[in-house]
C-alpha cells in the first residue's frame, strides 16, 4: 500500500461490524439457499443457483477486500485531541467565497460519506485542509474548477463544529 489506511474508531468498527454480518449471518443465509437450489436438480438452468454462486463470489470478494482493509488500518483515536489546526479526525467548519458554510469530518478512505459529512483525508478538499487553522484560506482544484474556502472553525467532536 503506497500510504496509510488511517481510520476512525468509529469507522474501524463499521468495518468490523460489516465483515462479521457477512460471515455470519449473510453467507451462511446465502449457503443455505444455493445448497437448497443445488439439491432441485438441472444447474445449468437453475437461476436461484446461478443468483446465489454470484452473490456468494460477491460475498467473498467483499470479506477479502474487508479483511486487507481492516489489516493494514492505522486507527486513528482524535477524541483526546484539542488544538485549532486540522488533522485527521478533526470537525471543520469552511465557508466558501459565496458565504455558503459548510461542515466536515476528516476521515479515512474507507469511511468517506458525504451525506453525512465525511471527507477522505486524501481528497482534493481533505488534503487541502489539513495542517490549516481557522482565517485560513485554500483553493481546491477540482474538475468543475478552483473553489476558494476560508476555515471557520476546527472542532474534535461534532457538537463542537457548529
Amino acid at each position: 500500500m503506497a500510504h496509510p489506511n488511517y481510520i476512525t474508531p468509529e469507522g474501524a468498527k463499521r468495518l468490523a461490524t460489516e465483515l462479521d454480518h457477512l460471515m455470519t449471518r449473510e453467507r451462511p443465509r446465502v449457503v443455505d439457499e444455493v445448497a437448497t437450489a443445488a439439491a432441485q436438480g438441472d444447474r445449468s438452468e437453475n437461476a436461484e443457483y446461478i443468483y446465489g454462486k454470484k452473490r456468494l463470489r460477491e460475498i467473498d470478494r467483499r470479506v477479502r477486500f474487508l479483511l486487507q482493509r481492516l489489516d493494514a488500518a492505522v486507527v486513528v483515536d482524535s477524541r483526546e485531541r484539542t488544538g485549532e489546526v486540522v488533522f485527521f479526525g478533526a470537525w471543520v467548519e469552511v465557508e466558501d467565497e459565496d458565504g455558503e458554510r459548510a461542515h466536515w469530518r476528516i476521515v479515512g478512505e474507507d469511511e468517506a460519506d458525504a451525506p453525512l459529512g465525511h471527507i477522505s483525508w486524501r481528497s482534493p478538499v481533505g488534503a487541502a485542509l489539513l495542517k490549516r487553522r481557522p482565517g485560513d484560506t485554500v483553493i481546491v482544484r477540482r474538475p468543475a474548477g478552483e473553489r476558494e474556502l476560508t476555515v471557520v472553525s476546527v472542532a474534535w467532536t461534532r457538537h463542537d463544529a457548529t
